[in-house]
């Protein structure tokens, strides 16, 4: 069975796993990423972290998810404000001529979603879209189990897909963009500007004023659930997908948004694209998994 190293780059942490083609994590190290040091020092970490992995020789690559855009076609990144002075830095090049393996880079949420396309929740499926809602919102598109990136890695940055311009806009992305609107932190700033920050820490204490029968609260919830479905209606109206594959905190209180999310969405579409399977991101390890499915998918 062929193994891949598989390394999951943040600003903070740095994980690096050897893992087989079906997902299963044989051996994994995990350090501080030293993101802030420079490239050279980050860089020099990771190698001396795969060179500890048993026989990492044998496997037949290396794929890398990184915060932030990508250009696959150059491996580099196109926006590294977690990872300093790594905006076109060759990273996955001076890998290989250390490593002596094929080095392949992409998003985070884009290997995710390939993990969940190749070997969880979306498994021989033609065409998975995964979402993650969380602190923010990211996608990713997935066809016959290679990950879709785009011209120059945007591709699949639904977070900045407008639901509704005649919003404000925060944090800059565009005004009415779904992850300023639907995303977890909207609905906490939401319920903050309603029920004051000592009242509301996070998006699960609107959950449960809504759940109490607050007529605010409710309303906050109603709008998430069409401003999701607004979000994945277009997202099927371009690809229509298989599956929505959703992962990222807000699953875990499923039960407040879910059932009329994908009812709202079902308004929205096509009569013959209203049956798409909607379900919750299976792997407990996404990231990692997800980066060592990236040389596989290239057909290594």
């Amino acid at each position: 069975m062929k193994t891949v190293i598989g390394i999951d780059l943040g600003g903070t942490n740095v994980r690096v796993a050897k893992i087989t083609e079906n997902g299963e994590v044989l051996q994994e190290l995990k350090s501080p990423s030293y993101g802030m040091e420079g490239p050279e020092k980050v860089t020099s970490n990771i190698i001396n972290l795969v060179k500890q992995i048993e026989d990492y020789k044998s496997c037949v690559g290396i794929g890398v998810g990184v915060p932030g855009p990508v250009d696959t076609v150059n491996r580099v990144m196109k926006l590294s404000s977690n990872l300093k002075g790594f905006t076109d830095y060759p990273l996955a090049k001076i890998m290989e001529e250390e490593l002596g393996l094929p080095t392949y880079l992409d998003n985070d949420a884009n290997v995710a979603g390939l993990a969940e396309a190749r070997v969880g929740a979306g498994k021989g499926l033609p065409i998975v879209y995964y979402v993650t809602i969380s602190t923010g919102i990211g996608g990713a598109l997935c066809v016959d189990g290679k990950v879709i990136s785009g011209r120059r890695g945007y591709a699949g940055e639904v977070g900045n897909l407008i639901i509704d311009p005649y919003r404000a806009p925060f944090n800059n992305l565009n005004a009415g963009a779904s992850e300023s609107e639907a995303s977890g932190r909207a609905l906490t700033r939401k319920g903050q500007e309603i029920f004051g920050e000592d009242k509301i820490n996070h998006a699960g204490d609107v959950f449960a004023l809504a759940q109490s029968g607050n007529e605010e609260a409710v309303k906050l919830v109603d709008q998430l659930t069409t401003d999701l479905a607004v979000l994945f209606s277009h997202i099927a109206l371009i690809c229509d997908p298989h599956m929505f594959v959703i992962g990222g905190g807000m699953t875990k209180s499923k039960e407040f948004w879910w059932d009329a999310m994908i009812e709202k969405f079902q308004q929205r579409v096509h009569g013959g694209m209203r049956d798409v399977t909607f379900t919750v991101a299976q792997l407990d390890e996404p990231g990692i998994v997800g980066a060592a499915m990236l040389p596989l998918s290239y057909g290594l």
